[in-house]
């Protein structure tokens, strides 16, 4: 049976940094408690390169940490991060987006709580 896809629109708050993403609709977001989520408010949700389209080029600035494998991207100019990028396992490139930083009607979703401080 084939998803159901809805595209919704994203980016920084100043507007510097737009995107578009497709995501199921019957997708789980993720809350976690780590310390960076929970810092920035993100709730999430992972999606492969071809459901992340990102517009221009916009200026990023790059954050790594723990394992340098996550490349946690923001805006230079209103700081906000509304998505970073890394890879599967098997090498393939995978996004997670703050779905907070999008259009989407986030009460159509079901939110589960992730314990990545546990981690």
């Amino acid at each position: 049976m084939e998803k159901t896809l809805s595209t919704y629109s994203g980016g920084c708050h100043c507007g510097n940094v737009k995107y578009s993403v497709d995501i199921a609709d019957d997708t789980e977001f993720l809350e976690c408690n780590c310390s960076i989520c929970r810092r920035a408010g993100w709730l999430l949700v992972f999606v492969d390169e071809s459901a992340f389209r990102l517009e221009g080029d916009p200026p990023l600035t790059d954050y790594l940490f723990h394992k340098k494998e996550i490349h946690h991207t923001f805006c230079p100019t209103c700081g906000v991060r509304s998505f970073s990028k890394g890879a599967t396992p098997d090498g393939a490139a995978l996004y997670a987006v703050n779905v907070r930083c999008t259009d989407a009607d986030l009460s159509k979703y079901k939110i589960n709580e992730y314990d990545g401080a546990s981690l």
